[in-house]
């Protein structure tokens, strides 16, 4: 029963939506109360009056621009020029601090990448463990490259102040 309704609902949303194919649609209750729609009319069926739905398009409408209300908080020149010299100030910090931090990150790379991860077996022998040293490898690439992302973010930040 679910299924003969799913697929009747489907079917009609499908005909209610196809732009180009119009067909009446009749909707049925039996004694039971099943409700069954079709293009087909039948005793007892009754009309539905469908409206086609409006054609697409290929763009979303843009927004209207508002004007700004009458008694919303402006800021003065003076004021905004400090507020953006103390923000490229922070940035300029951070972006030092970021710089630092990357050639950590590298060093740290570099010096991971010269210490194979290695264990001693049960019969005195040293071997390699390829797997370990590549889960480090990995976690000092992504640290490197995370600081790496963090300059180019702030240096396009700052541009913004030129």
């Amino acid at each position: 029963m679910k299924r003969i309704r799913l697929s009747l609902f489907t079917w009609l949303a499908y005909a209610v939506t196809c732009g180009s194919a119009h067909a009446e649609i009749y909707k049925s209750v039996d004694e039971n109360g099943h409700v069954t729609y079709s293009n087909v009319p039948s005793k007892g069926a009754i009309k539905l009056e469908i409206d086609p739905p409006p054609p697409a398009t290929t763009a979303a409408p843009k927004p209207k621009a508002q004007a700004t209300p009458s008694n919303f908080p402006r800021v003065d020149s003076q004021t905004q020029k400090k507020r953006d010299d103390q923000r490229k100030k922070i940035l300029l910090e951070e972006l030092e601090a970021e710089k630092a931090a990357l050639e950590e990150a590298k060093k740290a790379y570099a010096e991971g990448e010269s210490k194979p991860e290695v264990y001693r077996g049960a019969n005195g022998k040293t071997y390699r463990n390829v797997a370990k040293f590549e889960e480090k490898m990995q976690r000092l690439q992504a640290d490197v490259d995370a600081h790496e992302r963090n300059v180019q973010l702030l240096q396009k930040e700052l541009e913004a102040f030129k």
